[in-house]
């Protein structure tokens, strides 16, 4: 063999080395790139797994929110509704009350009141005060007669309340007052008689 067949020999021998070698680290690089891309496309999945969850966790969370500001704003508009028939009542009653204090009956009413509150003072001298429209029916003789009655000094201020009817007694000193005002009256009586109105409206559910 020349020099020249040998370095030949040599030569491809070295270069089916080289290429083996390059051959080993491309199939080498491929094996990394196929895991590096299964590795990759694993934590994607998850990520997308996880952020699926979250965004149905949100979505879920969102429709239990929405559901429980409609069931509360539901609940605000019965509630409202309520309110509104029961103030209906309250107005009508209102209105027969004013219908009321302009008939003789509520003259009779009114001196009845004025009698059992005198006794519950239980004073030698007491002091009265009406409406405009109860003052000019109300005269002071119509109480002299009632303190004669009632072994009292019943008078009449010369100032007039803005109510709708009844009236304001208080010692002669000022000391005890009461407000006996139909306005008062309904006032006091109107928490209760909500709770009665409610249940004729709405039964067992008000």
């Amino acid at each position: 063999m020349s020099v020249k067949d040998g370095l030949s020999a040599i030569a491809n021998e070295v270069l089916g080395e080289v290429q083996k070698e390059a051959e080993k680290i491309i199939l080498s690089s491929q094996n990394q790139a196929k895991q590096i891309l299964k590795t990759a496309k694993q934590q994607a999945d998850e990520k997308y797994k996880a952020f699926i969850n979250q965004a149905t966790l949100k979505a879920e969370g969102e429709q239990r929110k929405i559901a429980s500001v409609t069931e509360v704003e539901m609940r605000n508009q019965l509630l409202q509704s309520k309110e509104k028939l029961v103030d209906t009542v309250f107005d009508q009653a209102l209105v027969r009350i004013k219908d009321f204090v302009t008939t003789e009956e509520y003259h009779r009413y009114l001196l009845r009141l004025i009698k059992e509150a005198a006794k519950r003072l239980g004073q030698k001298k007491i002091v009265l005060e009406v409406n405009a429209k109860d003052k000019a029916w109300l005269t002071q003789d119509a109480l002299d007669r009632l303190s004669k009655k009632l072994n009292c000094e019943l008078t009449l201020l010369d100032q007039t309340g803005d109510y709708i009817g009844g009236f304001k007694i208080q010692t002669a000193d000022g000391k005890v007052t009461y407000d006996s005002t139909l306005d008062n009256r309904l006032t006091e009586l109107k928490p209760v008689l909500r709770v009665e109105v409610a249940k004729i409206l709405f039964g067992k559910e008000a």
